[in-house]
């Protein structure tokens, strides 16, 4: 497929893409594409979404905060999003926005930040999370664009945790009762939960080793820091979905 800016269009509110129809863009993609790009009318751009899938569409008017496209045709068409849920101990600004931004790459559908007894912050910009992961989702090509959950405490999630999907997590300092085993198989819509640094509290242990739905698991013998804990338990989690895949198909 052709190389082109890839920009997020937001179908709420809005008809479905069809071939020859004219979208305005949002004032943000207004300023990047004549501004940042400096691309004139006739340039092309990829519109996406979950619901309509990704069209090819045409410069048709650019000024400084207004744009209009027309759409030329679909290149691709809408696929089910598959992958799992992070809940994640909100941290400082910088690593917050770097579990948004690679859970994203890595195909997360939707993110809870979770408060744990030593999360180092409870403050959460839901609305600068939702622009990361919309960032994220135009550079690595995904169709859909993930959920932003509102902040809640971890017995509020737990207590809602939908019946037949497990909950991985990753465990730092387990101790003889955990059971920490390794993730294997993994379902489309399972979690996985990750702690503050620091780790969870000896209560918060006994919380989820008296859920059914847990399993407790390794990243390794390292300490790892939460952000990169994050992504090395959703790289093992995607694994788990190749091999749950492959056993699909045979």
């Amino acid at each position: 497929m052709k190389d082109c800016p890839r920009l997020f269009a937001d179908p709420a509110g809005r008809p479905p893409m069809e071939a020859d129809a004219v979208r305005d863009l949002e004032p943000g993609q207004a300023h990047y594409l004549g501004t940042v790009m400096r691309m004139a009318p006739g340039a092309e751009v990829a519109l996406f979404n979950a619901q309509d899938g990704e069209w090819l569409a045409s410069l048709v008017a650019v000024r400084r905060d207004r744009a209009q496209v027309r759409l030329l045709h679909r290149r691709r068409a809408p696929e089910p999003a598959c992958g799992p849920v992070l809940l994640f101990a909100p941290l400082k600004r910088d690593a917050t926005d770097m579990v948004v931004r690679m859970g994203t790459e890595l195909g997360v559908t939707r993110f809870l930040p979770v408060l744990t007894e030593r999360t180092n912050t409870h403050r959460v910009n839901v609305a600068r999370l939702e622009a990361i992961a919309i960032e994220a989702a135009e550079q690595c090509e995904r169709l859909d664009v993930p959920a932003i959950g509102e902040p809640a405490r971890l017995p509020e999630h737990l207590a809602v945790w939908p019946a037949g999907r497990t909950l991985f997590v990753a465990a730092e300092r387990s101790g003889p009762d955990d059971g920490v085993g390794e993730i294997d198989i993994v379902a489309d819509g399972d979690g996985l939960l990750v702690g503050p640094e620091g780790g969870f509290s000896d209560a918060e242990r006994r919380m989820l080793r008296a859920r059914p739905f847990i399993r407790m698991i390794t990243l390794g013998k390292l300490i790892l820091r939460a952000d990169t804990a994050a992504a090395c338990g959703l790289s093992l989690m995607g694994a788990g979905f190749r091999r749950a895949s492959g056993a699909d198909s045979r």
